[in-house]
């Protein structure tokens, strides 16, 4: 370092965005040399006539250490759980383990095709049994089926098979139940099985309001979706009567599988009088979450409900392990059996744990969120001020009613501290909601990172609120218009070349 150089500066630097690949090229930039041709020359033009294109693709023209440097550069500013903390609640992102990204690129699973003889596939099968008793013996149901793609999958998945139960008795019954705090999936869910939503209220501790559940129930209820313990975080207190309820007018009662991850080897859907339950592997399984996919939401069910589940699945035999179609089958919902992949990674990840460790697991995210809660509950509103379980539901309404800071601007200002922001706005029942979920593979040291941002962010909105509008300010794209970003949306780069 040269002397005298001036190295102070007010706080972190904004990280660069760099120039977009295109800005890079150049007419005599090559990634690579072609060989010299082998085969007879084509013209392409006359080859291609039927495909000839208007104008010519706009490729960028650069090397190949602009390449990498480029896509190097993109994952620096990219965040995710590998890069630092994710306390999205709801959603369960936790650590995916490494070793399970291993397992599942092994040859005898990355390179299988579906269209192989049972035969030459028996190790896969074996492992997809395998993870069906598991997950069987986690929900407490005795039947599973692997191939729906990703939760609200299961959801449609495991609700088609209580509207085949109803149909086969020759009443296909006519609403679900859901409470005011369900996933947004569930309504929506409801609505493409051809079934009407009736909407229940929460009470004043946060669980289903008895007494609106018993005036929602009758003969046309084909089912009750519940989430247990709910987005709230919190376990409802009467999940028994309410299952029982349900029972009484001849419906089904459907859990949302979303929050698993706060009840592993503490209790099971099945034991509480769920009748199906579908089950996130990206979230409590830890297989990656996100990006598109492809994911995996298995769904489990009663032994009523199971002559319905899609096929085929996997059954042992006499001579090994082999494909059955369930006698009263909806149908397939995915094609082939499901997201391999997906499935071995969640496979993996129970086996290296094991009973004892998927306890420890539900344990220690039910802790790390009551730490949380503890520590934040002086600095902002808590609704619900009751022991929670994974994930816990704040309320920014003090900062907005005495400071004119609204939940976005918190979660805005979180990215300058190098915290993702946690889920807001949801569940709706609770105003200028932040809902924070911790999970069970962060420790005590980046917790407590987490609550010293919190607690200084909420200092300076009762100091500078303007510090917060500003928000974020270190990050490569500052704050967007979020009603032009909608309507407007950039999702494409055009060349200057192409105008």
């Amino acid at each position: 370092m040269s002397e005298g150089m001036d190295v102070s500066f007010d706080g972190p630097r904004p990280r660069e965005v760099g120039r977009l690949i295109f800005e890079k090229s150049t007419s005599c930039a090559r990634c690579t040399e072609m060989p010299a041709l082998d085969v007879p020359d084509v013209d392409l033009d006359t080859a291609l006539a039927h495909r000839t294109r208007l104008e010519p693709p706009a490729l960028p023209e650069v090397t190949e250490v602009d390449i990498a440097r480029h896509y190097e550069h993109l994952a620096s500013v990219n965040f995710g759980v590998d890069s630092g903390f994710y306390p999205l609640g709801s959603c369960t992102m936790k650590y995916n383990p490494k070793v399970d990204e291993v397992a599942c690129r092994m040859p005898g699973f990355a390179g299988v095709h579906p269209y192989q003889p049972e035969s030459t596939v028996q190790g896969v099968l074996e492992l997809m049994y395998g993870l069906q008793e598991s997950l069987a013996e986690v929900a407490g149901l005795p039947a599973v089926t692997l191939q729906p793609a990703a939760g609200a999958h299961g959801e449609f998945t495991g609700l088609m098979c209580i509207r085949a139960y109803h149909t086969a008795d020759g009443d296909p019954r006519r609403r679900v139940v859901i409470p005011d705090s369900a996933h947004g999936t569930n309504p929506a869910t409801v609505a493409m099985c051809g079934y009407e939503v009736t909407t229940v209220a929460s009470d004043e501790r946060g669980g289903v309001d008895l007494e609106a559940l018993r005036a929602a129930l009758g003969t046309d209820v084909a089912a009750l979706m519940l989430t247990n313990p709910n987005t709230l975080g919190l376990f409802d207190e009467n999940i028994l009567e309410i299952t029982r309820m349900v029972h009484e007018v001849g419906a089904l009662a459907y859990c949302d599988g979303a929050n698993l991850n706060a009840i592993l080897g503490k209790a099971r859907p099945g034991d509480m009088g769920f009748d199906a339950l579908h089950i996130n592997l990206h979230k409590t399984f830890a297989t990656p979450h996100g990006g598109g996919g492809p994911g995996a939401g298995p769904v489990a069910v009663s032994d009523a409900l199971a002559p319905f589940l899609p096929g085929p699945v996997v059954s042992p035999g006499e001579s090994g392990f082999t494909l059955v179609t369930p006698s009263r089958t909806i149908g397939r919902v995915k094609a082939f059996y499901g997201n391999v992949g997906v499935l071995v990674r969640a496979y993996a990840y129970i086996r290296a744990l094991g009973a004892a460790g998927l306890t420890d697991v539900s344990e220690q995210a039910v802790i790390s969120a009551n730490y949380l809660k503890e520590r934040l509950k002086g600095a902002y509103d808590l609704p619900y001020d009751r022991p929670c379980m994974h994930e816990f539901v704040l309320s920014g309404r003090r900062q907005k009613r005495e400071n004119g800071v609204r939940t976005l601007d918190i979660a805005k200002r979180l990215l300058d501290y190098g915290v993702h922001p946690p889920t807001i706005y949801f569940p709706l029942i609770v105003d200028e909601a932040i809902m924070i979920e911790p999970t069970e593979t962060e420790g005590l040291e980046t917790l407590d990172d987490f609550v010293a941002a919190m607690l200084a962010i909420a200092e300076e909105a009762a100091r500078d609120p303007e510090a917060l509008h500003d928000a974020p300010r270190t990050t490569p794209v500052r704050r967007l218009d979020e009603a032009r970003a909608v309507k407007q949306p950039e999702l494409a780069y055009r060349p200057p070349c192409l105008d």
